[in-house]
């Protein structure tokens, strides 16, 4: 029995062979399904996982052993997918749901001239590897030709799932868990439901199948059968990681699904050399992208689109997003980078900063409590305690500029449109609303009032006034 995803190094090759001999791939994704027990207005296969739509995992794979075709077969809400998904995909329209076997045939019209292999995927099953989807078609293509290759897999527990009886690779039945007999279910492997099957026989197969089972459906697994009927010989391997062919139906296995790609995720980031401190606690995007000897601690999230050089600090409690790190930055205990946040090399951002759509530059600081967005910070400006730029006017956003070297006193408002010059400074508590040159000290307060003993009078006289009053 053979193993998905054995020699990685051959599947490679193998593919390349492939490809020069032009054999094409299409892929047909299974996406009609209600998705009921997700309790969801939006389409199941739109929950993300990372960060990312979970059909988009599974896309992503398929992309890259080169399909020429994939169809996204879509049922209710089939517009939440078409506009997510656009022009990426063709689709295929399945009306009413009589099967697996049933949904596989709406998609005879988009494959329609195709003379290739056909991937059968699910759009809920996201983490299928691009090896183990070589590996059947490797096996596709083997001497004894066989007409179609399923991914079994072994669960620590097979509960319901349908069996595959076999002998040295080669299947003797397919069997729903329902229509099974006590025999069958004591059979280890299972059917994940994933196929490869050659074009040319795909939907005659498909022509053969009956619905004269428990359910009254149309099982797609019921082509292996026909095509054992037929003594045409058909395949199965074996993904190693029973994880690999996990559906997700409810909001459990969604969670499920995040826990163990997050589990993955740590496991990349520390084997590429960054340092977390508490990996648990730490929750990845899809696409964040660590450097060597970064340095994460406890309990920080990153949100899609985040890219960290070497040698980064990024302190508790932290979130980022769309943001940009490069070398030597440390950013935290409890600062926010939203999109378009860029810091330079040897940059600070401190606790309760938050920087939106703002570049930090080379060590330039921002060390408390402050808001800067849509904002240029020159290179080792200091950013005091308390200062935000005031960059929304109810309407629209404006820029401001704080050249090289400034000083920005604590608690301050820059109101924008306005441009601090190099080696400028603003005095503590000032509000600026027009352009500071270089070198220039602004002040914006108010004239100090002082009134010697108003306090002390005040304070008499409040405290005569309580003792006087009737007790409640």
């Amino acid at each position: 029995m053979n193993e998905a995803g054995g020699n990685r190094n051959d599947l490679v090759a193998w593919l390349l062979t492939m490809m020069e001999a032009e054999r094409p791939i299409a892929a047909v994704v299974l996406a009609a399904g209600k998705g009921t027990r997700m309790k969801s207005q939006r389409h199941k296969v739109l929950h993300a996982i990372g960060g990312k739509p979970m059909i988009e995992h599974l896309l992503d794979e398929v992309d890259r052993i080169g399909a020429e075709r994939t169809v996204v077969v879509v049922g209710e809400a089939r517009e939440q997918v078409e506009e997510h998904l656009g022009s990426r995909v063709s689709y295929a329209f399945q009306d009413r749901q009589l099967g697996t076997g049933h949904a596989v045939m709406q998609a005879k019209g988009a494959l329609e001239g195709f003379e290739g292999d056909v991937l059968i995927m699910y759009g809920d099953v996201p983490f299928v590897r691009a090896d183990t989807m070589m590996s059947m078609l490797k096996r596709l293509h083997a001497e004894d030709a066989p007409a179609a290759v399923v991914l079994g897999f072994k669960p620590w527990d097979p509960l319901q799932y349908g069996r595959v009886i076999a002998e040295d690779g080669r299947i003797l039945k397919m069997v729903e868990y329902k229509d099974a007999t006590e025999e069958e279910r004591q059979c280890p492997l299972c059917n994940s439901g994933l196929m490869a099957v050659r074009s040319d026989i795909l939907f005659n197969l498909l022509g053969e199948v009956k619905n004269d089972n428990a359910q009254g459906e149309f099982y797609l697994p019921d082509i292996v059968n026909v095509a054992i009927s037929a003594d045409v010989p058909t395949a199965v391997v074996v993904t190693r990681d029973p994880d690999e062919v996990a559906g997700i139906n409810s909001r459990a296995e969604l969670a499920d699904a995040e826990r163990r790609f997050q589990q993955a995720r740590r496991a990349q980031a520390m084997a590429g050399g960054a340092t977390l401190t508490a990996p648990e606690t730490v929750f990845f995007s899809h696409d964040t992208v660590l450097g060597q000897d970064v340095l994460v601690e406890p309990n920080v999230v990153f949100g899609p689109g985040v890219k960290v050089a070497d040698n980064v600090r990024i302190r508790a409690f932290s979130h980022l997003e769309g943001a940009t790190l490069a070398e030597g930055v440390e950013i935290g205990p409890y600062a926010r980078l939203r999109p378009g946040a860029v810091l330079e090399a040897g940059s600070k951002v401190g606790n309760f900063v938050e920087i939106k759509n703002a570049t930090l530059g080379e060590g330039a600081k921002a060390n408390h409590l402050s808001y800067l967005g849509d904002a240029t910070v020159g290179a080792k400006a200091n950013i005091g305690a308390g200062t935000i730029t005031c960059n929304y006017d109810g309407y629209f956003k404006h820029q401001t500029v704080i050249g090289p070297g400034a000083f920005i006193g604590s608690n301050s408002a820059l109101i924008a449109p306005v441009k601090i010059g190099a080696d400028a400074i603003v005095a503590a508590g000032s509000a600026v609303s027009r352009d500071v040159s270089d070198g220039e000290l602004r002040m914006v307060r108010a004239e100090q009032l002082v009134k010697p003993g108003w306090a002390d009078r005040f304070h008499d006289a409040m405290k005569k006034k309580k003792k006087e009053a009737p007790k409640k």
